[in-house]
């Protein structure tokens, strides 16, 4: 049985605890403060953001591409050395998201037709103002501008130029996916003149940072998810051998091969002579040509005879009527 503190031991503790010589709270164990400062995690939500990157598989290629096509957009524009490169990929509705943005600089709002809905290419006040800056013929020694204000009018107008440059490489980027025809609708500083979606949808937003010397900011693109939800089983495709008719260098190579000019010569004869008389050549001097007056012309492409041809007028201007297709360079 536990010893009962006599009534002048009761007095005494009570004062004792009265002066503070007593502690009566004990002190929290390192477990305890770990549990109290803990943060309480949204298991919905949480779920609710794997499921999003889920539903578009592969897009991370079509981000990664991106950056690529445009970094090198900008470092031909701009002449200074641009790196873009994918941080972070996140998933969240579209009020979230634009209630979240700090510091929002110029906000691009895109038309990607035939999609439905549109997207948005966001820089942020750092990358905004050093764009401006380089645009403007700023040196490359300056050290980067660090204001605390929206842009101006004038500065949002000057960077359509820099937004316009990524709808067209977005346009390229998703060529593989669709032949998407993307365009720059209005630039604006403030996310609350912004809708393209509605509040509650989910969106889909790559992050990217974008690097210039010692210099960087950041780019955010962001999409509602049924925007990309057409795109989901080329998506899917996008790495099997059932996309390797969307190569990207024989597509290149298609469009520009038939605007490769070409040098085409209408040939009446030809002669082999020592460079020595052709140094010796004067005014009114003849010189025979092995050549028949009325045998066709030989039509020359490239240094290939291709075909054979009349010589003529028309229209009041020498020409050649074809006579002929040659089956191969080597015949006459």
């Amino acid at each position: 049985m536990e010893p009962i503190l006599s009534r002048q031991e009761i007095a005494e503790l009570l004062s004792a605890i009265k002066e503070g010589r007593v502690v009566i709270e004990a002190t929290p164990s390192e477990q305890t403060v770990k549990f109290t400062n803990a943060q309480p995690i949204d298991l919905f939500r949480a779920a609710s953001k794997n499921n999003c990157q889920l539903r578009i598989p592969n897009f991370d290629i079509i981000l990664d591409s991106f950056a690529q096509n445009y970094s090198i957009s900008l470092t031909n524009q701009l002449q200074r050395t641009f790196t873009i490169s994918r941080i972070a990929i996140e998933c969240s509705t579209f009020r979230e998201f634009m209630t979240a943005q700090k510091n929002t600089g110029a906000i691009g709002v895109l038309n990607l037709e035939p999609l439905k809905q549109g997207a948005l290419c966001i820089f942020d006040q750092q990358l905004s103002f050093t764009v401006i800056e380089i645009m403007l013929g700023a040196s490359s020694d300056l050290e980067p501008l660090k204001l605390e204000r929206n842009l101006t009018t004038i500065e949002l107008n000057i960077l359509k130029s820099i937004i316009t440059k990524a709808c067209d490489d977005l346009s390229k980027t998703m060529k593989p996916l669709i032949d998407l025809h993307s365009s720059l609708i209005k630039v604006e500083n403030n996310p609350r003149m912004v809708s393209i979606t509605d509040a509650e949808s989910e969106v889909f937003v790559g992050c990217f940072k974008v690097q210039i010397g010692n210099l960087s900011g950041e780019l955010k693109l962001l999409f509602p998810l049924p925007t990309l939800e057409p795109l989901k089983e080329q998506l899917k495709d996008l790495l099997s051998v059932k996309t390797s008719k969307f190569s990207e260098w024989s597509d290149r190579i298609l469009e520009q091969i038939f605007d490769m000019p070409t040098t085409i010569i209408a040939q009446s004869g030809t002669i082999s002579l020592p460079l020595l008389k052709i140094l010796a050549f004067n005014e009114n001097d003849i010189i025979p040509l092995d050549y028949n007056p009325n045998a066709p012309l030989r039509v020359l492409i490239e240094e290939s005879l291709k075909f054979t041809a009349k010589p003529g007028v028309h229209a009041g201007k020498k020409a050649i009527r074809l006579t002929g297709v040659l089956s191969s360079p080597g015949c006459e």
